[in-house]
């Protein structure tokens, strides 16, 4: 029996992941969850699949957790410390799906006893890919993509050699707004941002799709994880979200993965990997699916790709200053501090004025070096909206 424990149990990734637990009775025993806000879930996620402990982000919700799991027996626990030390207790599988910047270092945590590290937190790689890859290196634990994306790459790759990759072309659905007139993009609101066309995730995760926030990171990822060169990779805008990413040889041929947009089956891929195990997700209907649409995308539409370039080619820590500018831009714009399209010049801004101060960015990357840029991107990010007029 596979143990595993899930980080971010309460999310959308961790909640399709315990749903193929749940489908699968007697293959996986729980050891771990870990959320942050929604006690009720948590605590009753922990109780229906006999979880060892359940950790909570928040210490103030500790009381709260405590009383949900009485009489079960489950251990509870809250903040950073415990929720590093529920991702290091002894298990065979571990899923990254916390948000943000705050996956990282649990995730690191999880590495250092050599186990599989299923990983839906993007945010890791781009903000500390070194870090992150050579932690795996040293204990011999082994990362697998869990975006839709980039286990579609790793997939594609399989038994090939990676030295023959010409191209890889990461698929993006266009978001919420990738029909809109540009002249109305500013005044687009927090809930029109936070309806996606295809996929049902969270509000954050969806609004960086409308703003391609999310791709520019996962174009990051692809350079972290596998090593490609920056002009390698490619986006390209498929509203119907069944290619996910394709890869090309030297000889002219295309891997394509194609599937139903469904986020179990890169969940599933991860966790029975080296195996493929029968899944309960939809078989696609290719002629019921009808044509399949690509486009280039639009910079003016989608300015953060060109600020993921530029962060590979700095490199450095300007991941760790990227990915902090862009959480804290999206905070303003949910709080209705910034416009939608205001996003973009305060994230730049951030990177450029950090990339100006010496010794910052060309510094090595440590988990206190990133833990410091992180800090200052969001102070960055602060000062700057607060001088934006009104």
């Amino acid at each position: 029996m596979k143990r595993i424990s899930i980080l971010g149990s309460t999310g959308s990734i961790g909640q399709n992941a315990l749903d193929l637990v749940r489908q699968a009775p007697g293959q996986y025993r729980v050891v771990a969850l870990t959320g942050g806000d929604n006690i009720y879930r948590l605590a009753s996620d922990a109780r229906e699949f006999g979880a060892e402990i359940a950790v909570t982000a928040h210490e103030n919700r500790l009381a709260e957790l405590r009383d949900a799991l009485e009489g079960s027996g489950i251990a509870a626990a809250a903040g950073r410390n415990a929720l590093n030390e529920a991702a290091a207790r002894p298990t065979d599988w571990v899923l990254s799906a916390i948000v943000g910047a705050a996956g990282l270092e649990p995730g690191l945590a999880a590495l250092r006893d050599g186990v599989t590290l299923a990983l839906a937190n993007k945010e890791s790689l781009v903000s500390a890919g070194p870090l992150l890859m050579s932690a795996a290196a040293r204990s011999g634990a082994r990362i697998l993509p869990v975006d839709s994306e980039h286990s579609a790459i790793f997939q594609a790759l399989s038994g090939e050699n990676t030295a023959a990759v010409e191209r890889v072309i990461i698929t993006a659905s266009g978001g919420a707004f990738r029909d809109w007139p540009l002249q109305g993009l500013a005044e687009a609101t927090v809930a029109e941002a936070s309806r996606h066309p295809n996929w049902t995730m969270g509000q954050r995760i969806t609004i960086d799709s409308a703003s391609m926030f999310n791709k520019a990171l996962e174009v990051i990822e692809a350079r972290e994880y596998f090593g490609f060169h920056p002009d390698q990779i490619e986006v390209l805008v498929h509203p119907q979200s069944l290619v996910h990413a394709l890869v090309g040889f030297r000889d002219g041929g295309l891997m394509a993965h194609v599937g139903p947009h469904d986020m179990r089956h890169a969940i599933g891929y991860a966790l029975n990997w080296p195996d493929r195990l029968v899944l309960p997700v939809d078989r696609l209907d290719l002629a019921a699916a009808g044509s399949l649409e690509f486009f280039n995308p639009d910079n003016a539409r989608y300015p953060a790709l060109g600020l993921a370039r530029q962060v590979m080619e700095v490199r450095g820590l300007s991941g760790a200053v990227f990915n902090a500018a862009k959480e804290r831009a999206l905070d303003h714009f949910i709080a209705g501090n910034l416009r939608f399209t205001d996003m973009h010049g305060v994230v730049a801004g951030t990177l450029d004025h950090l990339s100006s101060e010496p010794g910052l960015i060309d510094a090595e990357i440590t988990l206190d070096s990133v833990h410091r840029l992180d800090h200052l991107g969001r102070i960055a990010v602060d000062d700057l909206v607060g001088r934006k007029p009104g």
